[in-house]
């Protein structure tokens, strides 16, 4: 994950309408029926154990033989949930000199040719001994590879379904044009050349989803009405206090979308450290395994699931 640019415009209406969770109401807080009931099955437990998997595979870092080792892993492991995948090799240049970076895509075609992206990024942060990314990016991928196994179950849906799991997220230096966000403005830039990305309807991007006090601060710089769906999602799972509006923007990989004018949101928890409010495990060695949650997982996957089915069911007339 990088938060390493904020906006600090603030807009203190916005920010007093929307960081305040509304009070749930009893049908919320409970479980929901009805119209509420689950969309798809989601399991935080099993989205964890795609996190421990995947970090078995080693460290990641961008443009390193590790970072091969899990794209081909990730490719791999979407296909044996049912999901065409490839991975899409790509040269660019970084403060090191130029790269070979690997996004990993993957589809369910749709019924239509309108799409809802859903995204992660897999690389870790260069030059911290002993860092393995469990949360950032171990978590997303995990709930990643969780959301893809629910949604090929009764697949095609009204709407194609991607999967993007990008390289190249973390800089090596400081964020800029030729550092960070390498995987994420490579597809953009490809699927503007080939016409789908005005087909998008949505891109979700989760971004250190897992941890155990998780509170997921939405960027400003976020699509307002997937802001809503999300807010709206959070509360018919009874979810909501989990999820606030940060007040400034955030560069994430859903810049490159949102900058082209795609509807795109940013789902990510960036306080991820030893007492609220606090950061201070982010991009050090103590982000490991034990300090994420099924619990959590298992929360942002069934607003993000609830998200894309709202969607679906938008496309379908319902």
């Amino acid at each position: 994950m990088s938060c390493k640019w904020t906006i600090r415009a603030l807009a203190a209406a916005w920010v007093l309408a929307g960081c305040a969770p509304a009070p749930e109401s009893p049908a919320a807080a409970g479980t929901p029926a009805g119209a509420a009931q689950a969309p798809v099955e989601v399991s935080g437990e099993r989205a964890l154990e795609e996190v421990r998997a995947f970090l078995e595979v080693g460290p990641r870092d961008a443009g390193t033989p590790g970072a091969e080792r899990a794209a081909t892993y990730l490719r791999d492991r979407l296909r044996a949930l049912g999901v065409e995948a490839e991975i899409q090799e790509f040269r660019d240049r970084a403060p090191s000199g130029e790269l070979t970076f690997r996004n990993v895509l993957g589809r369910m075609p749709g019924r239509t040719d309108r799409i809802v992206l859903l995204a992660s990024h897999y690389d870790t942060k260069v030059g911290i001994p002993g860092f393995v990314g469990a949360n950032d990016s171990g978590s997303s991928t995990g709930l990643l590879l969780e959301l893809a196994r629910a949604f090929a179950v009764g697949a095609p849906h009204a709407l194609e379904i991607r999967f993007a799991i990008f390289d190249g997220e973390e800089s090596q230096v400081e964020y800029g044009p030729n550092d960070g966000f390498h995987g994420s403005r490579h597809l953009a830039r490809t699927m503007a050349a080939d016409g789908s990305l005005s087909n998008v309807v949505a891109m979700i991007l989760l971004d250190m989803v897992g941890d155990r006090d998780l509170t997921i601060t939405i960027p400003r710089n976020s699509t307002p009405e997937l802001v809503a769906l999300a807010f709206a999602a959070a509360r018919t799972e009874g979810v909501r206090k989990h999820f606030q509006l940060y007040p400034y923007n955030v560069g994430d990989d859903h810049v490159a979308f949102f900058e082209r004018g795609v509807p795109a949101i940013d789902l990510i928890d960036f306080e991820f450290g030893s007492a609220p409010g606090k950061n201070d495990y982010w991009h050090t060695a103590a982000d490991t395994l034990d300090k994420l949650s099924a619990e959590s997982l298992d929360v942002v996957g069934r607003v993000a699931a609830r998200m894309v089915a709202e969607l679906l069911a938008r496309a379908a007339g319902k």
